[in-house]
C-alpha cells in the first residue's frame, strides 16, 4: 500500500482544541470532514492514530478527507489522570463498583450533567467547519468512542439537517426520552455502530437498546458486534473507513 503523507496540525476551532489531518494533496476544500471524539480519560490525541491508519490503508481518504479530532474540554489531572480529558464528569466509583460486581448500570434515563454544554461545543465546531470549508451537513461525518460517541450522537440528532453519517464505537443509550423524540423527527441518518459483547464498562445490552432506538426511527443502520471488551478492533476501523470512502465516492459521482 502506498502511504500518503497526512499533515497533522493543532488548531483552536470554536471553543475546542483540535488535531487536524489535512488532505495530503493540499486540497483546500475537502470532500468530507470527519469529526471523531475520544472517550473519557483519554488524551486529546487519542484517536489521531485512527485517522493515520485510515489514510494509510485507504489512500483516497488521505487525499480527499479532513479528519478533525477535538480535545474534550475538561482536564482530569485533579483526579490523578494527567493528560486525561472528559466531555463531562462521571461517577468513577460507581463505575468501578459496577465492574467489580458484574452488575451493569442502566444509564438510559440519565441526562449526564455537563453533556448539554459538551454537545453545544461540538455543534459549534461542526458549524464552524461547515462555514470554513463551504460544505453542507451531508458532507460531515460525526463519530467517536465511548463518551465521545455519546456526545456526537446527541449532536447528530439535534443538527438542522442530518450529517452524512454517524459512527458510534462502544457507545451507549443515555437520555432516552430526549433521544427518542429527536430521532423520530430526524430525517434519514446513516449509522455504523459497534460494540464488544464482553464490554464491562458500557454493557452490550445497552448498546442493543441504542440500536433498537435507531431502528425504530427508521435509520439506515449497520451493527458490528464483536467478541471483545471496550475497544476498537480493526474490523470496526475498516468498516468505518469504507463508510467514509463510500460517502466521498458518492460526492465524486455527483461531481461527474
Amino acid at each position: 500500500i502506498k502511504k500518503h503523507k497526512m499533515n497533522l496540525s493543532q488548531q483552536s476551532l470554536g471553543r475546542l482544541q483540535c488535531r487536524v489531518f489535512e488532505p495530503s494533496d493540499g486540497n483546500l476544500k475537502p470532500e468530507l470532514v470527519v469529526i471523531l471524539c475520544h472517550g473519557f480519560g483519554a488524551p486529546g490525541d487519542d484517536l489521531v492514530p485512527l485517522g493515520q491508519w485510515m489514510g494509510d490503508q485507504y489512500p483516497e481518504l488521505g487525499k480527499r478527507v479532513r479528519f478533525v479530532f477535538p480535545e474534550a474540554p475538561l482536564s482530569l489531572a485533579q483526579m490523578g489522570m494527567p493528560g486525561g480529558r472528559a466531555w463531562w464528569m462521571i461517577d468513577t466509583e460507581a463505575l468501578q463498583r459496577s465492574i467489580e460486581s458484574g452488575d451493569p448500570r442502566d444509564l438510559s434515563q440519565d441526562l449526564p450533567e455537563g453533556m448539554p454544554e459538551a454537545s453545544e461545543m461540538v455543534s459549534e465546531l461542526v458549524k464552524q467547519l461547515m462555514e470554513t470549508h463551504q460544505i453542507s451537513e451531508d458532507r460531515v461525518v460525526l463519530g467517536g468512542f465511548s463518551q465521545g460517541s455519546m456526545v456526537t450522537t446527541d449532536v447528530a440528532l439535534r443538527m438542522k439537517n442530518a450529517p452524512g453519517a454517524l459512527i458510534v464505537m462502544s457507545g451507549t443509550l443515555v437520555c432516552e426520552p430526549v433521544w427518542r423524540e429527536l430521532s423520530q423527527k430526524r430525517e434519514m441518518l446513516k449509522i455504523l455502530q459497534s460494540h464488544g459483547r464482553q464490554d464491562p464498562i458500557l454493557p452490550f445490552e445497552a448498546a442493543r437498546a441504542l440500536r433498537s432506538l435507531f431502528l425504530q426511527a427508521g435509520f439506515e443502520h449497520q451493527f458490528l458486534p464483536f467478541d471483545g471488551v471496550h475497544s476498537i478492533p480493526e474490523e470496526v476501523l475498516r468498516a468505518s473507513a469504507e463508510l467514509i470512502l463510500s460517502l466521498a465516492e458518492s460526492k465524486k459521482a455527483i461531481a461527474l
